[in-house]
């Protein structure tokens, strides 16, 4: 091998183990370097039994490097290669597919929340993929509040305010904001047009008679009314001069069409129950979703659209809409249904509601209930919540979501900013109990740190002069020893505990347990809420000095976010109430 071959060996073996130790975060080998370079420089083959001893150098030289200098030196050699690392690295960091038919700053997307009620966990699925395509594409994100049923699925007026703040509490901030109920002189001025295209026809069949003919695949007596006529008993409609069944408008479809569902369907029906919103309380003809949605879609200029498997029909229905018209029909994911495990209570808003109005539920934010409010109420950030929703990606099968899965993700988030305190649990599901030792022959205080992984946050000062309390699960017995964390050994004998001074080696070969404990003096009687139910403690005293709202790591216990101090509830005084995050 002459030197002009030794050379061009060297730099594509340097190119090949740098593109290697990239792509795989690992060292290169000569083995899995030597097949791909001699495949793209047959020219080596002849020198197949020198190549290994000229490139193991260059490989161990590339394998001592960091991978900021490996990136860079690839950079000089092959910046092509560089560019399919990060588009590899790219592709690696989207649980979602690409959205079809999608261009980098003209993607449009919209949440369509329904605000008859807060967002339950299932509701944050939209807003978390939206968002991030969104981001991805650096399009735009609409919420549009369909509110235009103020009878079935009345809104709520207090949500509103609550799904937006559930949106930005996932860190999303829609570029628009829009209520239905207040465009509903474009959703006439549309239903005219259609009128006058001949698409729509008004209908004063009862319910049952024209569903018995549109099973039947015949026509209703109204059909084929003129324009005119048409025109001016929508306009009477819109004056409120019918009764909720009196007359609806239907858009004209194929009457014969394979799925009954799509023939003739309603636009427009009267509903005598005021809408809730001032604005809108003297509006009588409203839209049913597929018109104004439909409307509104194209009006708004979306270029995708996600929504349920189960929702196939609206788009085939907006279709004969948007023919009329000669509109281009969005893009559109359907997906399945999420479901999420944990709770007691079925992931169902109405079902909610009623449990709350019962009194069964404190509220939205009762950690019980399987809602953003009461995800937010605990101390979970909004991103674990995104993260896990993007992870289950859109399929169209239906999903399951495991709180596991949030709490991990949250876990991630906070565990490293999170100082660590402890909590004696008193109740009988944890043994029994607090129970109270004095402490006798050792230090006054124990010392455990603030965060284990951080020295320079300091340690926690907690006295034992006044005694300590443990969970009585933990109490060891009579003669036996046991590890008090942060302060040291102590044997249990003459129902104190008396300090021994062994080494921690007493820990680390098995013989002793490590136990949490509280001062049994000036600990903060304590209210932990959880997904189960309260549990009462004790907290240690220096819990007092935090502001509600700050997270802790109860150790052996797991997360909690502070909620308030000096807290009341019926017969029960806390000093503190706690909502219990996850483990």
């Amino acid at each position: 091998m002459d030197d002009d071959v030794r050379e061009r060996v060297e730099e594509a073996a340097e190119e090949a183990a740098l593109f290697n130790a990239l792509k795989h975060g690992s060292d290169a080998q000569v083995g899995a370097i030597m097949g791909p370079m001699m495949g793209e420089n047959p020219e080596f083959r002849e020198h197949g039994d020198e190549i290994p001893g000229v490139i193991g150098p260059v490989i161990a030289d590339v394998n001592g490097m960091d991978d900021a200098a490996k990136r860079d030196r690839l950079a000089e050699l092959a910046p092509e290669k560089v560019e399919e690392l990060e588009a590899e690295d790219e592709e690696d960091e989207h649980d979602l597919p690409d959205l079809p038919n999608a261009e980098k700053g003209e993607v449009r997307m919209r949440v369509a929340p329904n605000p008859n009620s807060p967002w339950h966990i299932g509701h944050a699925r939209m807003a978390a993929v939206v968002g991030t395509y969104k981001e991805r594409y650096d399009g735009e994100f609409i919420c549009r509040f369909d509110d235009t049923d103020p009878e079935t699925k009345r809104p709520d007026l207090d949500a509103y305010d609550a799904i937006l703040g559930a949106i930005e509490y996932l860190g999303f901030e829609p570029d628009e904001v829009l209520k239905a109920s207040d465009r509903i002189d474009i959703y006439y001025e549309h239903a005219r047009a259609l009128i006058d295209k001949g698409g729509a026809y008004t209908c004063s069949c009862p319910q049952e008679e024209f569903s018995n003919l549109k099973n039947d695949a015949e026509p209703c007596q109204h059909r084929d009314k003129d324009k005119d006529t048409v025109r001016a008993e929508f306009d009477e409609m819109v004056a409120g001069k019918y009764s909720a069944g009196e007359m609806v408008l239907r858009v004209k479809t194929d009457i014969e069409h394979k799925n009954p569902a799509l023939r003739d369907w309603v636009a427009f029906r009267m509903v005598d129950t005021p809408h809730p919103r001032e604005e809108a309380a003297d509006i009588r003809c409203w839209p049913m979703l597929d018109f104004q949605s439909g409307i509104d879609d194209h009006l708004t200029e979306m270029t995708h659209i996600i929504r349920g498997i189960d929702l196939q029909d609206s788009a085939k229905r907006q279709q004969f809409v948007y023919d009329y018209f000669g509109w281009e029909y969005p893009e559109v994911i359907h997906w399945g249904h999420v479901q999420v495990d944990e709770y007691d209570v079925e992931l169902s808003s109405s079902t909610i509601a009623e449990l709350v109005e019962t009194g069964e539920l404190d509220g939205w934010d009762d950690p019980r209930a399987p809602t953003v409010a009461s995800l937010r109420r605990r101390g979970i950030r909004g991103q674990a919540i995104v993260d896990s929703m993007v992870g289950l990606g859109t399929s169209t099968s239906n999903v399951d979501l495991a709180m596991s899965s949030i709490y991990a993700n949250n876990r991630d988030l906070v565990d490293e900013e999170t100082d660590r305190a402890f909590l004696v649990r008193d109740d009988d599901e944890h043994g029994g109990g607090a129970v109270e030792r004095q402490v006798v022959g050792g230090p006054t205080e124990g010392h455990p740190p603030v965060h284990p992984n951080y020295e320079d946050r300091g340690d926690r000062t907690l006295s034992v002069e006044e005694g300590v309390l443990v969970e009585s699960e933990d109490l060891p017995a009579h003669g036996e020893r046991v590890w008090l964390k942060g302060y040291g050994c102590v044997r249990h004998t003459r129902d104190a505990f008396e300090y021994t001074d062994d080494d921690i080696e007493v820990v680390k070969q098995g013989d002793v347990d490590v136990v949490h404990w509280v001062p049994a003096a000036d600990s903060l009687e304590t209210r932990l809420r959880t997904v189960d139910g309260a549990v009462d403690g004790y907290a240690e005293p220096g819990i007092a000095e935090y502001e509600p709202d700050e997270l802790v790591q109860f150790e052996r216990i797991g997360f909690a976010r502070l909620d308030s101090f000096g807290w009341a509830t019926g017969d029960d005084n806390f000093d503190l109430l706690a909502y219990f995050a996850h483990p």
